[in-house]
């Protein structure tokens, strides 16, 4: 099974200052100050697993509400990622299966576990937009400033332990783990703590907690939350494992 979580953001504009040490995409809402965005998960599984029946269920809320992009929470090709960026896995998990008009759109992307076990710098590398100019997994943890809105993409699978202990996973750019989480983590604060976003929506792969088969994720509750309650980010967004929390924006403007 394979969430859709649909945000719809409305709202004066605002500039997000940028920040120096994340990579910055800006992508301004309508004219109107509206902004409209699909996230999905779990998703690259070569329309199988209700894959197809989703993107067209995506096509339609995407045309409805006339989205202005979409954020990918990662898992994006299974099961082992893709190889190289030729790798015709990738057409078969997403240029083939989201076809639809509304959906022709920029794809924010964040890796999944499922993407660190293929080459996961291939999914990053400027040739992948070559093959389907929507893929924009610009960085392993990026921010995307749409003035009404931050979205700050977080690369959660480092964080993972018991990751560590196999030999699959690609750890190129990303070892030595503590030296990573640790920049990584203070880079997040800094650029949580400078944004005027009226809403700071962080987006990550594993949930903090949970009370599906996966449980909660120890290393996230103690390395990643405590940032996020300092800096009273609204939503920790993630569609991983059959689990998202949204943002409840009709609580938020009251």
């Amino acid at each position: 099974m394979i969430l859709l979580l649909a945000v719809v953001v409305a709202a004066a504009l605002r500039l997000a200052p940028a920040v120096a040490e994340l990579t910055v995409v800006e992508h301004p809402p309508k004219t109107e100050g509206s902004l409209n965005v699909l996230a999905v998960g779990d998703w690259g599984r070569r329309g199988q697993f209700n894959q197809t029946l989703v993107a067209e269920q995506m096509g339609l809320v995407g045309e409805k509400l006339g989205i202005d992009f979409v954020i990918s929470t990662g898992d994006n090709i299974y099961d082992d990622g893709i190889a190289n960026t030729s790798d015709p896995l990738f057409k078969e998990c997403f240029t083939n299966i989201y076809t639809a008009q509304s959906l022709q759109t920029p794809w924010y992307i964040v890796l999944g576990n499922h993407d660190y076990t293929g080459n996961a710098l291939a999914q990053q590398d400027p040739a992948i937009r070559e093959v389907d100019s929507r893929y924009l997994s610009i960085a392993k943890s990026f921010i995307v400033n749409s003035d009404v809105a931050d979205f700050f993409l977080v690369d959660t699978s480092p964080f993972y332990l018991k990751y560590w202990n196999s030999t699959k996973y690609d750890w190129r750019n990303v070892a030595p783990r503590d030296t990573y989480i640790e920049t990584l983590l203070k880079d997040l604060d800094d650029a949580l703590t400078v944004s005027e976003a009226p809403w700071k929506i962080v987006v990550g792969h594993h949930p903090i907690s949970s009370a599906c088969e996966h449980g909660n994720t120890t290393e996230l509750q103690q390395l990643l939350r405590p940032i996020l309650e300092a800096c009273m980010t609204l939503s920790y967004c993630l569609l991983s494992f059959n689990f998202c929390l949204p943002i409840d924006l009709d609580e938020l403007r009251n």
